[in-house]
């Protein structure tokens, strides 16, 4: 079975979405195959790597709702070894129809068991919020992936997403770990962005990744031409950060970088 990371936080506009995209493309790229699952019913994943946002494709929505064969809802993307489960609008009311499915916080789980070894790394784009859609990513992850902002209301939002965490590892989900917390929008010049920085490794210790995310103008631009900082400007700062995460991400689990064997 392929390693299932859920990149969550309740808090909105931490860079959930962009480090989902990254880390995706980025295992790619170091010859992983990769999964993308997006989660959020504002389908910025799916528009992010320059993918049409439709209905009438098949997405989350139908393997969720419609019980659909895990396998007729995965997409290609631009790049190698990289696919996604797309969102759309019809995510919106999804988590009131799943509140009437039998083991509603076990339907991702038990739709992705099909996928046996097609992938190493199935990453799923949660919704910033603490809903079944997120408590179906958490049920079905191995680890949970915080993106971190570097301001103190984003600290507020990450004691949130902890308790529930541990709700999930109690009732849902005991495998479920905390694979780490990356930091966004990181300005080294700023000391509350040093502060938060140092806030958050008293709390999570050697689980803080190494690599932060710069704040960096390309970063924020390449999702408005529906692609990934890699192809947008791929010497730019973001592109940098979220390759070396990439790597710090894949030495963590003990398997190689650069040019690995999908």
């Amino acid at each position: 079975m392929p390693k299932t990371v859920a990149i969550a936080n309740q808090k909105g506009g931490v860079g959930k979405t962009t480090t989902a995209i990254h880390l995706g493309v980025g295992l790619a790229l170091e010859g992983y195959r990769a999964l993308l699952v997006d989660m959020d019913p504002q389908h910025n994943a799916t528009a992010g790597l320059g993918l049409p946002v439709s209905d009438n494709q098949p997405g989350t929505y139908d393997l969720l709702i419609n019980d659909l064969p895990v396998r007729e809802a995965i997409r290609k993307t631009a790049f190698e070894r990289l696919d996604i489960i797309t969102s759309d609008e019809r995510l919106h009311g999804s988590e009131i129809v799943m509140v009437s499915k039998i083991a509603r916080e076990h339907v991702l789980v038990q739709a992705l068991q099909p996928l046996n070894d097609d992938y190493a790394f199935v990453l799923t784009d949660c919704p910033p919020s603490l809903g079944l859609l997120t408590l179906n990513a958490l049920t079905a992850a191995s680890s949970v992936l915080v993106p971190m902002q570097c301001e103190y209301f984003a600290l507020e939002g990450l004691a949130h997403l902890m308790k529930t965490v541990k709700l999930v590892q109690r009732h849902l989900n005991t495998r479920l770990q905390i694979e780490g917390v990356v930091l966004t929008m990181y300005d080294g010049r700023l000391n509350l962005s040093r502060q938060v920085a140092e806030e958050i490794a008293q709390v999570f210790g050697e689980r803080v990744y190494k690599t932060a995310i710069s704040r960096n103008v390309r970063l924020s631009e390449a999702p408005s031409y529906g692609q990934p900082v890699y192809s947008y400007d791929p010497t730019s700062r973001g592109a940098q950060n979220y390759r070396d995460f990439t790597r710090e991400f894949l030495a963590a689990q003990g398997l190689p970088v650069e040019g690995a064997a999908a």
